[in-house]
């Protein structure tokens, strides 16, 4: 196999597709590591792989060095865990190595459950051999025989692209028995997932590939002691196996020169929501929120004004445009309120209403506890109907505070992950938009008109008398003589909007 390059230059591995996409404005502060085979290799060919030097990560690491020797460049990398905690990678490895057993499992996290994310999806189905060439490094590092990668049923096409990979690999002695002519083997089997948000969670993941309920369990003991059927057991995401054989080709130095102190190498986001581009970004972590917003996002369109930018899932927190230069870093995230996640970033703008925004995320991890503790499967419920009181008008005073007391008890007596960030959105809106929960619970009112039973619709003096408005309603509420001006009966209305969607005076207020 070709030897990895030394010089660091212009030939280093991210860079074949770095130089693609260099001249692109709003690609210009991307670095792709992750993801810098994709769109550049046919991913259901093994021999494109092959030409960007696919698999010289595995067989370096098999002819040239010890298995500690590999864990101490991922560590020595300075990487970590691309699926939200932030772990060290490197020290999650070092655990698995040093674990007593004769058998021991690898594991890819491919369950991506957060709204709006697709990180793990693209990657996989636009470079599934950087996947399986990193779990093969990974596997060879701590003396696992064995691979799961657990991905949701709902990614067909990665799926399908998995199958192709896994199987040429093993055509091409990369997976199975004396790998390359080695001693060491290793092989890789796809368990699909039912689609349950928890599962994303380490140690559910473990019970459902079991065949159990994806429940988490108690920790300690920690997978690297006792995962996977009762053995040692490494767990990463996708994006970190992808990471890996970049970390082995051109070194541990390298990957840790980008980054911040504290975090090293890039990381890739799935921005969405009211921004000019929408898409998968990879970017260095230290890029600041206001660069993902504007210089790559291209701003938010229809001249409407910035209002926050959610990271991390579900589970993160609103910042507002306080916080667009805080550093994208595990630590300078956690200080504004808000996580990393395992990539999500939704851009809000100026329409949006932060209780509603708050409300729908609390809704969809409630919905997806598994129940198993009360803080969470309680709490987000009491929390939940609290937010839906509000937002239909029946809000009282001393709500904003039973939020705040329960969304800290969850946080802090829930089992695992979900129930300890679910409060997040709840927490950081009203620290940030305090000013919204008190107009929706004094004044009945929603100033960005989202909260439909906190709306009331009226005809302004523009009413030339068409009658559109009147023929539309649903539920005749709407009077008024040909030619004059028209009147809502508010006690009758449903606040359905109709009047306001057929008008083509702008007679109507949404107030």
């Amino acid at each position: 196999m070709q030897k990895a390059n030394k010089n660091n230059g212009s030939n280093c591995l991210h860079n074949r597709s770095l130089n693609l996409i260099k001249d692109s404005d709003f690609l210009k502060k991307q670095l792709r590591i992750a993801l810098r085979n994709c769109g550049i290799i046919d991913p259901e060919n093994i021999d494109d792989y092959f030409c960007v030097r696919g698999y010289e990560a595995l067989g370096k690491a098999l002819t040239e060095m010890k298995p500690y020797d590999v864990v101490k460049a991922v560590k020595d990398s300075g990487i970590r865990g691309r699926g939200g905690a932030g772990f060290s990678t490197g020290l999650k490895w070092d655990f698995a190595y040093q674990a007593k057993g004769d058998v021991k499992y690898i594991v890819c996290n491919a369950d991506e459950g957060d709204p709006g994310a697709f990180m793990d999806r693209s990657a996989i189905e636009g470079d599934p051999h950087s996947l399986i060439e990193g779990m093969a490094v990974g596997g060879y590092a701590v003396g696992a025989q064995k691979g799961v990668i657990y991905i949701r049923a709902e990614y067909p096409l990665a799926i399908k692209r998995l199958e192709i990979a896994l199987e040429q690999a093993r055509q091409h002695n990369l997976l199975g028995d004396n790998i390359l002519g080695t001693d060491y083997s290793f092989d890789i089997e796809l368990r699909l997932g039912a689609g349950a948000f928890v599962c994303g969670e380490e140690t559910a993941l473990l019970n459902s590939i079991e065949g159990k309920r994806g429940m988490p369990r108690p920790r300690p003991p920690f997978p690297t002691q006792s995962g996977l059927f009762g053995k040692p057991t490494l767990i990463n995401n996708v994006e970190t196996w992808c990471n890996i054989p970049v970390i082995l080709i051109d070194g541990a130095d390298w990957f840790k020169g980008i980054g911040t102190e504290n975090s090293k190498g890039t990381k890739v986001f799935a921005l969405a929501g009211k921004v000019h581009n929408t898409g998968l970004f990879e970017v260095p972590m230290g890029t600041t929120l206001r660069e993902m917003v504007y210089d790559i996002g291209g701003g938010i369109p229809n001249g409407k004004k910035f209002k926050a930018v959610q990271t991390g899932g579900p589970s993160g927190g609103c910042l507002t445009e306080d916080y667009l230069d805080t550093k994208i870093d595990y630590e300078s995230l956690a200080a504004a309120g808000s996580i990393m996640g395992s990539g999500g970033m939704i851009v809000i703008d100026e329409d949006a209403c932060m209780v509603n925004i708050a409300k729908f995320f609390l809704e969809f991890t409630q919905d997806e506890s598994c129940g198993k503790c009360t803080p969470c499967r309680e709490g987000t419920k009491r929390m939940l109907e609290i937010l839906t009181r509000i937002t239909e008008g029946k809000g009282k005073q001393g709500d904003i505070e039973k939020l705040e007391r329960l969304g800290t008890m969850i946080q802090k007596a829930s089992l695992c992950g979900l129930g300890q960030s679910a409060p997040n959105p709840v927490i950081s809106t009203i620290k940030n938009f305090r000013e919204e929960y008190e107009q929706h619970i004094n004044d009945k009112k929603c100033i960005a008109g989202v909260c439909q039973a906190l709306l009331s619709y009226v005809i302004n003096d523009k009413c030339v008398g068409c009658g559109a408005c009147k023929r539309a309603c649903p539920v005749d509420c709407i009077s008024g003589e040909k030619k004059a001006k028209h009147e809502i009966d508010q006690d009758k209305c449903i606040k359905c909007g109709q009047c306001m969607s057929v008008c083509k005076f702008g007679a109507v207020d949404k107030i």
